[in-house]
């Protein structure tokens, strides 16, 4: 199984006064437009996947809307272990759980950098790094995810997918 993992594009600051709940807070429209050229980059580097699966947070599952209108893929799916304050291996489980050749899962950091440190070394390893916002890395696994068992094979900044800071 290959899983993409995603961060959500460039959303608007914190702001109790517009988003009181912060699982509210939207992309901007430079995010929204910067996140749609990401996207077309992933179409042409022929990437599908058989589930996209997404934080119900707003922000993340434009970022997954987006990916659907650009790539075709599929219609996101709302996974609450990919939602901020979440575990690691409560994602992993989830995702195990799954039937399919190819996964993107979109969501937040330090989430996402925990999620793939633990899918690459374990529970108990330190954070590799942290994913830009739009960034996206691509996990193998031989069979269903579990922690330590995957092989990263490719981890790219939007930087590197489109050629823009």
């Amino acid at each position: 199984m290959i899983v993409y993992i995603v961060r959500h594009a460039i959303a608007f600051e914190r702001d109790d006064k517009k988003w009181p709940d912060d699982s509210e807070r939207p992309l901007t429209s430079k995010g929204k437009a910067r996140f749609r050229k990401i996207a077309r980059q992933l179409q042409k580097l022929g990437i599908g996947v058989d589930h996209t699966l997404s934080s119900g947070f707003l922000r993340a599952w434009q970022t997954a809307e987006i990916l659907h209108q650009e790539c075709d893929w599929p219609l996101p799916e709302k996974l609450t272990a990919l939602e901020p304050g979440r575990s690691a291996t409560e994602a992993i489980k989830a995702l195990a759980r799954r039937d399919a050749a190819a996964l993107a899962v979109v969501g937040h950091e330090p989430s996402l950098s925990a999620l793939l440190s633990c899918m690459l070394a374990g529970p108990s390893a330190r954070t590799l790094g942290t994913f830009k916002k739009g960034g996206v890395a691509c996990v193998e696994f031989n069979s269903r995810p579990q922690a330590g068992a995957g092989q990263l094979r490719w981890m790219a900044t939007p930087k590197l997918l489109i050629g823009d800071a």
